[in-house]
């Protein structure tokens, strides 16, 4: 895969809120959206070429859209997916023969009707040099971007009157992250702790069993999924988090078919769209940053915890099977479940989390965090 100059930043991970918004600050200003057809688009040793759009009108003054854009995975995963490509066959001609990617894209663009058009969303290049494809998708595609979804969320905590803290934030070619909790929402759980250490640190859990209230927010700018508030406890023992995906509050990116050309986009539907975002955050804080919601998120783990795991490595080879993780993912949760002491299946769900937190993919560490509680499940049944 082609990748982005050096000084083109694309992804962070355990940033602080300052840093992220200095990225997304800097992103927004070099976006370019173009909905185009099939003719507007050729492929050209493993880029795409965009021709015949409108310039458009940039605090720098006027800029041409048409040019040379190098797709990230992403963005080519939408290639596939738009002409019905195999896209690990479509990865292998960029790996070995790109004349073959060419021809492939080329071959079945020429095949979609001409009235059907695509959005592109991309980056412009610095310094005169090609900018970058970030996604190819259907032109109902409605925009939330990350910039605003934060804004707007935070808004709606302001709102529901809970102090929070910011506990990270991870920006990939797919999402954006940022996980929030309150050390004002917590409970005591000693019976879900008590045999618990921290593979971090050491620090026991019988000795540090609060459990706080917390929330993640997500959004796609890419067509990787809605804008969404997720309901997250986090352990003072050991900062692992536990999202609770059943409960998210979730807003969709599919709108009204866009016209042909540089999109600008409506600042009244914008407003709208930020108005929801804030609405949902400010409805999602209140149920969910309460001591009664994390009790009961507790107590749903306590029900499992307690079931003692008599052969770790085969009840976490069982699990990882379910749960499809990677061979060396399964290694890495054996390990933290040997230092974090807890021989039960609550001690599985909690390497499950701390493992989480090491990986340097934040979009697998969060799909990762997100089935400790089937972890726990599996691990319970044996």
């Amino acid at each position: 895969m082609t990748t982005p100059a050096p000084a083109e930043v694309l992804t962070t991970r355990h940033a602080d809120l300052k840093d992220l918004v200095t990225l997304l600050r800097d992103q927004q200003g070099r976006k370019v959206d173009v909905v185009a057809p099939p003719t507007a688009l050729r492929a050209e040793r493993g880029r795409l070429i965009i021709s015949g759009t409108e310039p458009i009108l940039t605090p720098t003054g006027v800029t041409s859209t048409d040019g040379v854009y190098r797709p990230t995975a992403t963005c080519e995963k939408g290639i596939a997916e738009k002409l019905k490509i195999n896209l690990p066959y479509l990865r292998k001609c960029r790996d070995e023969a790109i004349d073959l990617w060419d021809v492939n894209v080329n071959g079945w663009l020429d095949r979609v009707p001409r009235d059907h058009k695509f959005l592109i969303r991309g980056f412009r290049g610095s310094g005169g040099g090609p900018g970058i494809a970030r996604a190819l998708l259907s032109d109902s595609y409605k925009r939330v971007d990350h910039l605003d979804v934060l804004t707007a969320a935070l808004d709606g905590v302001e709102q529901a009157g809970v102090p929070i803290t910011i506990q990270g934030c991870d920006l990939t070619e797919q999402r954006m992250y940022v996980r929030v909790y309150s050390p004002a929402v917590q409970v005591l759980a000693p019976k879900l702790l008590e045999g618990y250490r921290s593979p971090f640190t050491g620090a026991e859990g019988a000795a540090n069993p609060v459990v706080w209230a917390g929330f993640v927010i997500t959004n796609s700018e890419t067509g990787c999924g809605a804008a969404a508030i997720t309901p997250r406890i986090v352990f003072q023992v050991c900062d692992n988090g536990h999202t609770i995906t059943a409960d998210s509050h979730r807003a969709v990116h599919l709108g009204g078919k866009l016209d042909e050309g540089v999109i600008d986009w409506s600042g009244q539907t914008h407003q709208k769209n930020l108005e929801l975002i804030t609405a949902k955050t400010t409805d999602a804080v209140r149920r969910f940053m309460t001591p009664a919601y994390v009790q009961k998120i507790v107590t749903t783990m306590e029900a499992k915890a307690g079931v003692p795991i008599v052969r770790p490595a085969e009840t976490i080879h069982l699990v990882s099977q379910q749960l499809r993780f990677s061979d060396q993912q399964q290694d890495a949760i054996l390990g933290h479940f040997i230092k974090g002491g807890d021989l039960t299946a609550g001690g599985v769900m909690h390497a499950v989390t701390s493992v989480a937190q090491t990986l340097t993919d934040a979009d697998t560490a969060h799909e990762m965090e997100s089935r400790a509680l089937q972890a726990l499940q599996h691990a319970a049944r044996g």
